[in-house]
């Protein structure tokens, strides 16, 4: 059986990871480039499968005690007006704001705390080289050393280097035509509880979101196909968002004053990561290395807990490598291909270019806001994706090794 596993990355499909697996009996241990661990992050939310995987983790409850209290999504004019209101408080079930809204680095804490009293993390370090046979995976690491383990699991981001060490040039990215710039800045009077979104011409868009740190939660949206900023050193991507946001109303002015105050400034040009397969040998990817399916599909977060519970699931059946990882991607391929569907139409749609647009766009909002017809929209925006039958694994809970 195997029992020796590293993990790549202290990420949310990581940390889940490396929670299942230590608590089972496996000798666990988390690499993680970054320092130490990282509290930072932007909104994130759990739906379904997800929420069922943190019941049974027993972090549901603290998740949504550490929640953002966002209690809805608004389009607003230049003036700051609602034009389109989609309250949580009016929909059944989840909408554009789901019930369990919280920072990536709060639910993050939450299962990097969990995880501690099975694994051992090792920070400031990565994978440098790997190499592996039939018997084994041998990694260096660039803090020196090498260890020998059964298997690997890349749980790092979209770009993972250790993914691409494995399996070189395979992934096909597929572009969204939408890059997004996060940040945080600092609280002011009229900002409210409501997920607050301005569409400006030429594909622009902000929005502002609460949080319970006393902050507020910024995005500058632009739709345009990629050109490579996201190769861009910060300073050159934040002096092209100043360009390009100089003619912008509403909030734009405030949120670029805050550009170079903020430590926790994001620049992503969203791209989904496609690969034929999720594992080589003793290598198996999870999480965005595995598919991101970006934040469009608005089920990222709930794809890496399940997928990481489910490969636990499978590791855990005492079975040979190569059959744990094929029923992982067995059960996990119908969720992820569904969640990858999004047409490349949509942040167009969302984002128009010119003032008729725009128009157009609040108006097809007012009219699905409507109580007649929020909830049809809502679940247009949680449509159920194709979840897996996590019934086969409910023997991790009762695996717990005291």
């Amino acid at each position: 059986m195997t029992r020796r596993i590293l993990i790549t990355g202290a990420s949310v499909a990581g940390n889940t990871a490396a929670f299942w697996l230590g608590r089972t009996g496996f000798d666990v241990t988390v690499v993680e480039r970054a320092p130490g661990f990282r509290d930072g992050g932007q909104n994130i939310d759990v739906r379904g499968v997800g929420r069922e995987v943190m019941r049974r983790m027993g972090l549901e409850q603290a998740a949504l005690a550490c929640g953002t209290g966002e209690e809805g999504t608004a389009w607003v004019d230049g003036r700051g007006r609602v034009v389109a209101r989609f309250a949580t408080a009016d929909i059944e079930g989840d909408g554009p704001t789901a019930e369990m809204e919280i920072l990536r680095g709060d639910l993050a804490r939450l299962l990097y705390d969990a995880a501690r009293a099975g694994a051992a993390f090792r920070f400031g370090d990565r994978v440098e080289r790997i190499e592996q046979d039939a018997e084994g995976v041998t990694v260096g690491f660039t803090g020196g050393g090498s260890e020998r383990y059964d298997a690997v699991i890349v749980a790092e981001g979209v770009g993972s280097s250790t993914r691409e060490r494995v399996f070189p040039g395979e992934n096909a990215p597929r572009w969204m035509d939408l890059t997004i710039a996060y940040l945080t800045i600092p609280r002011t009077a009229d900002d409210d509880r409501m997920w607050r979104w301005f569409n400006a011409t030429e594909g622009r868009g902000v929005s502002l979101r609460p949080d319970r740190h006393g902050t507020t939660r910024a995005m500058l949206m632009i739709q345009q196909p990629p050109g490579g900023e996201q190769d861009w050193a910060p300073d050159r991507q934040r002096a092209f968002l100043r360009a390009r946001f100089a003619d912008v109303g509403w909030e734009a002015p405030r949120v670029l004053a805050a550009l170079d105050q903020t430590d926790d400034f994001y620049f992503d040009v969203l791209r989904q990561v496609r690969m034929k397969t999720w594992s080589k040998g003793r290598v198996v990817l999870t999480g965005d290395a595995a598919w991101c399916v970006t934040p469009l599909a608005g089920i990222g977060t709930t794809l890496a807990l399940t997928g990481a519970y489910v490969l636990a699931g499978e590791l855990s059946r005492g079975g040979d490598v190569a059959g744990a990882f094929a029923g992982y991607e067995r059960a996990m391929r119908p969720m992820v291909d569904k969640a990858q569907g999004v047409p490349k139409i949509a942040p167009r749609l969302m984002n128009p270019h010119s003032r008729l647009g725009i128009r157009l766009l609040h108006e097809a909002l007012r009219v699905v806001s409507t109580p007649r017809l929020r909830s049809l929209a809502a679940r247009a925006f949680a449509r159920p994706p194709l979840e897996p039958d996590l019934s086969p694994y409910r023997a991790l809970e009762a695996d717990r090794v005291s």
